[in-house]
């Protein structure tokens, strides 16, 4: 190996590092306000690039269907809620605005592609559209998954993940089928850098990467809703006698998960083949990083899941059969570290 493999190599290990620490960051994120450690993160990757693909073939994607009915449900469950309060002269006036806004924005969005899907719009804009309708599909997920259950164990909402991702899963192989999808890149352009020879999507990547991380440090630190999240992190419960509500900072922070994970998947979609259970995969070693950050830390999480991306594409240059077991045994001294260094304190 030369300096010039060893460039290549690292260049592509920091950018898939890019991607698995925005899985790992939005991992970090639910977790420390939900308590879940949410399984399905991957699948919406998956969502962004394979909506993006069928948008690019023409097709209106199954994710605009999967909108409509998950919205529809939510209404009905909120609408139950309301119906069971005691009876108030505004009840008619409160039921509309409940429809107005849970259904109509949605609505609009499937009518937009609908109408976008045959007409070949810039990809710009289909990644645009995409990222508005895999979105959504976030905080629809906390709603009709977990918020009935949001203060049950650590053990029981892990469960409820695993669930929700086969679920997940299973409707991705329904709406985008068992072919791989690869997406043209929005920067078609190659840039020297020495030996090393740089595409425009790479750079894409680690602008976003980049953007990203100093938006939520703007979010966390000068944001009213970035100081709840926070809160809600902390103490969920010193958060509510602020009158912070713990569904609304949940829904929030799926809402953000779901938009990392889409525009992880329209960075990626032309870098390599995705199928409908790619997600998965990628949304693991996001996990990785997370757990290396110690599930609390979004630095620790960045540099450890681009550490990860490296050592993930030195093992594919030397070992390219044991890749993938290279990859996770990185976590066994992570977690016997932290086992033996870390205080334990029982839930309560």
């Amino acid at each position: 190996m030369d300096l010039t493999i060893a460039g290549v190599l690292t260049l592509d290990g920091l950018t898939n590092g890019a991607i698995y620490a925005l899985l790992g960051i939005a991992t970090v994120l639910i977790f420390t306000v939900t308590r879940i450690l949410f399984i399905p993160q991957g699948e919406f990757v998956a969502f962004g690039a394979l909506t993006l693909a069928l948008f690019q073939t023409g097709q209106v994607p199954g994710t605009v269907w999967l909108l409509l009915v998950a919205c529809a449900a939510a209404f009905l469950l909120d609408l139950r809620i309301l119906l069971r309060t005691p009876a108030a002269s505004g009840r008619a006036r409160a039921v509309l605005r409940l429809a107005l806004g849970q259904l109509a924005l949605p609505a609009a969005i499937a009518a937009v592609s609908v109408w976008a899907a045959p007409r070949d719009l810039p990809i710009l804009l289909q990644g645009l559209l995409t990222l508005l309708i895999v979105t959504p599909l976030g905080p629809l997920t906390y709603r009709l998954a977990y918020q009935s259950i949001a203060e049950a164990s650590v053990l029981v909402l892990l469960i409820v993940s695993v669930g929700v991702h086969f679920v997940l899963l299973g409707l991705a192989l329904f709406f985008f089928g068992a072919e791989g999808f690869r997406n043209p890149p929005f920067i078609d352009a190659r840039y020297a850098l020495g030996p090393l020879n740089l595409s425009g999507q790479v750079i894409a990547i680690f602008a976003a990467f980049v953007l990203l991380m100093a938006l939520l440090k703007l979010f966390f630190g000068r944001t009213l809703y970035g100081k709840a999240l926070r809160a809600t992190a902390v103490n969920r419960l010193g958060a509510r006698l602020l009158a912070i509500s713990a569904d609304a900072a949940g829904k929030l922070a799926f809402a953000m998960a779901a938009f990392i994970g889409a525009l992880s998947g329209l960075l990626i979609g032309s870098t390599t083949t995705v199928f409908y259970d790619s997600g998965f995969l990628i949304g693991l070693k996001g996990f990785i990083a997370a757990v290396g950050g110690g599930l609390a830390s979004y630095p620790a999480t960045a540099v450890g899941a681009l550490l990860l991306g490296v050592a993930e594409s030195f093992g594919s240059f030397w070992a390219s059969s044991l890749k993938e077991a290279i990859v996770f045994t990185l976590i066994l001294p992570v977690l016997l570290w932290r086992s033996l260094y870390t205080p334990h304190h029982e839930e309560h």
